[in-house]
C-alpha cells in the first residue's frame, strides 16, 4: 500500500495516496464510499491501480467524512471539489486528468466545468448524472419513496456487506468478499454518516452542468450496469462536446472488479494513444490457492475478536508451511492465500500440510493447484493460469486438494496418488476441465 499523506482544506484533513511516476497526473475520484487502507486488500483493486500507475502518476483520496480522511459532515458538492483541488495542490500537480467513477462522476463533471485550467482531460466510468428517478429522468436508481425506505434500513444493514452479489457478481469467493465489503462499510463511515453522504448524492443533478464541460472527455459505460443505467453514459456522451463514448458489454459496475482489463485499455489509449501495455514477461509456474470453508458462518459463531485471533493463527500456520515447502506468498485475503511454487509436487505437499495445520485450529480449508504459463509483473503473477487455479480451488471440498489435468500429468512418478473427479466447468474459463483429488493417504512430508 502506498504511504498515506494529508491535504488540508479549510481545516479539514483529506487523506490521499500517490502511486507511480508516469508522465501525466491522474486524479481518481471514487464512488459512494472508500477506504484507502482496506481497498488494497483486494487483489483486483491493486492490479487495476498498478496498471493505471504504469502510465501515470496516480493520485487517490478519501473524501471528507470517510475512510482515512477527517470524520466530519458529508460536505456539499462544492466543498468536495475544493477538497480535490487541495489534494492536487498538496501532491504538487498543476494539471491532471480526472477519473470519475459512479457517484464520483458528478463531482468530476463539476470540477471539469469549474476548473478547466487544472485538467488535461476527463474520464467517466459508470458515472451518475442523477440518482432520483423522475418523469423527466426515468433512468435513476430509484424513486424518492424507494430511497427513503432504503435509508430507513441502513442502521440495520450497514456493515453486513449485503450488496456484494451486485457489486461483485460471479466472485469466486463470495463469502470472504461479503465479509470484506462489510468491513469496508464500517471502516469507511458510520451508518448515520452513510445516510448523510447518500442523501447528498441523491439530491445531485448535473444535467445543466454537463454542457459546460470543455475538456477532452472519455465516457465508458457497461450496457448492463446494475447501479447506473447505461442511458446515463449515453446522455453524458451526447451533451459533452467532442466526447468519446465507449459502451462495453457486461454487468460490472465497479471498473476494477475482476481486473477491468477492457476499461484499462480504453483509458490507456485515450491518455497515451497506445492501447496495450508492453507484453509482460511470462514463465511456467505452479499456483496454489487455499481458503477457509464456511468462514462467514464460523465468524458469526465465535464473534469478531475470536475470529480475528483464529485468522491470525491460520495465517501464521499457512506461512510456516509455505516456508517449509519453499512456496512464495503472492496474495493474502482474510481467509485465503495465493502462492507460487517451482513445481506441482511441492505445492501439493504444502497444501496437505496446510490443511492439517488449519485442522488443528478447528478450521477446514480447501486447496487448488494448477500449473500454467503466467505473466510476471514484478513479484506478482497474473494471467489465465492464475484464474484457473482459483476456480479449481473453488471446486474442492472441505479438507481436499484438487488439481488440474496439467498437474496430474506433471506429478507422474512422484508417488502422489490422484483420484479422477471427472470434468467440470470452471466459471469464466472456456471449455471443461478434468480435475483430480489428492489421496489423503499421502503424507505431507513424504
Amino acid at each position: 500500500m502506498p504511504p498515506v499523506h494529508y491535504a488540508s482544506n479549510d481545516g479539514v484533513e483529506i487523506a490521499y495516496q500517490v502511486l507511480g511516476d508516469g508522465p501525466r497526473d491522474l486524479l481518481w475520484i471514487q464512488g459512494a464510499f472508500s477506504h484507502l487502507g482496506l481497498f488494497w486488500e483486494r487483489a483486483d483493486f491493486r492490479r487495476f491501480s498498478e496498471e493505471l500507475a504504469s502510465f501515470s502518476r496516480l493520485i487517490m483520496f478519501d473524501r471528507r467524512g470517510m475512510g482515512l480522511s477527517e470524520r466530519t459532515r458529508a460536505g456539499t458538492l462544492e466543498e468536495r471539489i475544493e477538497d480535490a483541488r487541495a489534494v492536487l495542490d498538496a501532491a504538487g500537480s498543476e494539471r491532471a486528468s480526472l477519473l470519475g467513477i459512479s457517484e464520483g462522476g458528478p463531482m468530476s463533471i463539476l470540477f471539469a466545468a469549474s476548473y478547466p485550467e487544472r485538467l488535461e482531460s476527463l474520464l467517466l466510468c459508470g458515472a451518475e448524472v442523477k440518482e432520483e428517478s423522475t418523469e423527466d429522468w426515468p433512468w435513476g436508481e430509484c424513486t424518492r419513496a424507494e430511497f427513503d425506505e432504503a435509508m430507513a434500513r441502513v442502521p440495520q444493514t450497514w456493515g453486513k456487506g449485503l450488496g456484494a452479489p451486485i457489486f461483485f457478481p460471479d466472485d469466486p469467493h463470495p463469502e470472504s468478499t461479503k465479509e470484506w465489503l462489510g468491513r469496508l462499510q464500517t471502516a469507511a463511515m458510520t451508518p448515520g454518516d452513510a445516510i448523510a453522504v447518500m442523501s447528498v448524492a441523491f439530491e445531485i443533478d448535473v444535467r445543466d452542468v454537463i454542457p459546460a464541460v470543455h475538456v477532452p472527455t472519455l465516457v465508458v459505460h457497461r450496457t448492463d450496469d446494475p447501479m447506473v443505467h447505461v442511458e446515463s453514459g449515453r446522455h453524458l456522451a451526447r451533451h459533452i462536446e467532442g466526447a468519446k463514448y465507449v459502451e462495453l458489454p457486461g454487468k460490472l459496475h465497479i471498473p476494477w472488479v475482476g481486473g477491468g482489463d477492457d476499461i484499462l485499455e480504453e483509458i490507456r489509449e485515450f491518455l497515451t494513444g497506445v492501447r496495450e501495455s508492453p507484453a509482460p514477461d511470462r514463465a511456467l509456474a505452479t499456483v496454489l490457492f487455499t481458503d477457509i470453508v464456511g468462514s462467514t458462518e464460523r465468524a458469526t459463531e465465535v464473534g469478531d475478536r475470536r475470529w480475528r485471533e483464529l485468522l491470525d493463527a491460520h495465517n501464521a500456520a499457512i506461512r510456516r508451511q509455505l516456508e517449509r515447502f519453499r512456496g512464495r506468498e503472492l496474495d493474502t485475503a482474510d481467509d485465503g492465500f495465493l502462492a507460487a511454487f517451482d513445481g506441482p509436487a511441492r505445492a501439493i505437499r504444502c497444501a496437505l500440510a496446510a490443511i492439517d495445520a488449519a485442522s488443528g485450529l478447528g478450521l477446514d480449508i480447501r486447496a487448488g493447484v494448477h500449473t500454467g504459463e503466467c505473466e510476471i509483473a514484478g513479484d506478482k503473477l497474473a494471467g489465465i493460469a492464475v484464474h484457473i487455479g482459483a476456480r479449481v480451488a473453488g471446486q474442492a471440498r472441505p479438507r481436499e486438494v484438487l488439481v488440474s489435468r496439467t498437474v496430474h500429468d506433471l506429478v507422474a512418478g512422484s508417488g502422489i496418488e490422484l483420484e479422477d473427479r471427472g470434468r467440470a466447468a470452471l466459471k469464466g474459463v472456456p471449455g471443461e476441465w478434468r480435475l483430480y483429488a489428492v489421496e489423503r493417504s499421502l503424507s505431507a512430508g513424504s
